[in-house]
């Protein structure tokens, strides 16, 4: 065993049967309380096939407080799943099942069940010899049929990339879930690209979607960055910004996910919550935060070089109301303290801007929007503050509605 497995991994590998020799992929989906595995399953097993082999570990698990009809129905995926697998063999395509229904109550969640699989794809390309490329998935998630193929190009092709965020695309029309449940969807996905694309407008090094369902890592990257973690929620969001401060990471979006919409109380926080919030308030509008907040951080942004040698006191806002509420924000934070330490550690302004970016992260960035939100910068209407986002890039358009609006979006970020 390696000195990652050694030192960071959870247990000990649990898959006996040897891998392919030409393994190169390897899908990682954890479970808990799933009643439609099997689609996702399906979705994966009917992928054109690429050059190398396929894996697909799913980890079923529940924690050891979880109730006995949790524990039952992963027990039933679990058999289900099983018969499923005499009536679908496919060459260079294999499917592994792990079920834990009894993980520590302190550590399980959606992160430790990533980890059990990613941990375990470490392994199975250990014993080949080869830093393939581990997949995250849903077991709510669907793909295209080129997924694996352009998987396997992407990576080719950006052999120094450590990993990439996989284009997605929940659906928003159609008869498996209700029009309230659609219509919840488009606006929360219609935030998550203006956020994302907010951070490009505003020349940040980690404009990067964080979706679980949608990521996929060398495994030798993994493994620098001391793999996955435990948490219980916004597991994705700690451990993609972990691989993108790594450099060289890159977007593929020449294929698809497809993450379901439903609605779900299992974190507190993402997709099924934020639908859920939504249709339960039985709101029309969707809010996201003020373009305005993105104004004032691209102002710092660009001038972050400047800090290597010129005092903060020196930036210069569009109005003294919102310098003074920037400053606010990182005298809370104690900025002169990181400014020293940054500079001290640093030779020149390029080392000094990356080193400064280590502490001004992703998490940082989130603080700082909802600092300002909170703080005279009200969220706004997500369509229109999408609107002035688009107008800020020159990217205006006459699309008013939510659901145009997002398909306008995602053509914009397949570019």
């Amino acid at each position: 065993m390696n000195f990652y497995l050694q030192r960071y991994g959870f247990q000990a590998p649990f898959i006996q049967a040897l891998p392919n020799h030409n393994l190169g992929i390897i899908v990682v989906i954890p479970c808990f309380n799933e009643s439609h595995l099997i689609d996702s399953l399906m979705s994966l097993y009917l992928a054109d096939s690429p050059i190398c082999a396929v894996e697909v570990i799913v980890v079923i698990n529940a924690s050891e407080l979880a109730t006995s009809e949790i524990k039952e129905q992963n027990e039933q995926t679990f058999l289900a799943v099983n018969l499923w697998l005499t009536l679908h063999q496919k060459t260079n395509f294999e499917v592994h099942l792990y079920l834990n229904n009894e993980l520590p109550k302190k550590h399980a969640g959606v992160g430790l069940a990533r980890k059990i699989g990613m941990d375990e794809a470490v392994y199975r390309f250990e014993q080949v010899n080869r830093d393939g490329i581990i997949v995250c998935f849903d077991a709510d998630s669907k793909c295209d049929p080129n997924y694996f193929i352009e998987i396997e190009k992407h990576f080719e092709h950006h052999p120094k990339s450590p990993g990439c965020s996989i284009h997605f695309e929940h659906p928003i029309t159609g008869n498996a879930f209700s029009e309230d449940v659609y219509k919840g969807i488009i606006g929360y996905e219609l935030h998550l690209r203006y956020y994302n694309q907010a951070m490009n407008y505003c020349g940040l090094p980690y404009a990067f979607h964080t979706v679980g369902s949608s990521m996929s890592v060398r495994s030798s990257a993994y493994q620098k960055q001391g793999g996955m973690n435990k948490r219980k929620a916004g597991e994705d969001f700690y451990f993609l910004h972990k691989i993108i401060e790594l450099g060289g990471f890159t977007e593929l979006k020449s294929t698809r996910v497809i993450p379901s919409p439903r609605i779900s109380d299992r974190v507190p926080f993402g997709t099924g919550k934020a639908v859920g919030d939504w249709v339960a308030k039985n709101e029309e509008d969707h809010y996201t935060y003020a373009f305005n907040s993105f104004r004032i951080i691209r102002a710092f942004v660009d001038f972050i070089p400047s800090l290597y040698t010129q005092p903060l006191s020196l930036i210069e806002l569009e109005s003294t109301a919102d310098q003074a509420l920037l400053m606010r924000f990182f005298a809370a934070n104690k900025m002169d303290e990181v400014l020293k330490e940054v500079r001290r550690n640093s030779k020149t302004q390029e080392a000094f801007t990356k080193r400064f970016f280590k502490w001004f992260d992703a998490f940082q960035i989130l603080k700082l929007v909802h600092y300002l939100r909170d703080n005279g910068m009200v969220n706004g209407k997500v369509e229109e503050e999408t609107q002035r986002l688009l107008s800020a890039i020159n990217l205006e358009t006459q699309v008013i509605s939510k659901h145009d609006l997002l398909y306008y979006m995602r053509e914009i970020e397949k570019k």
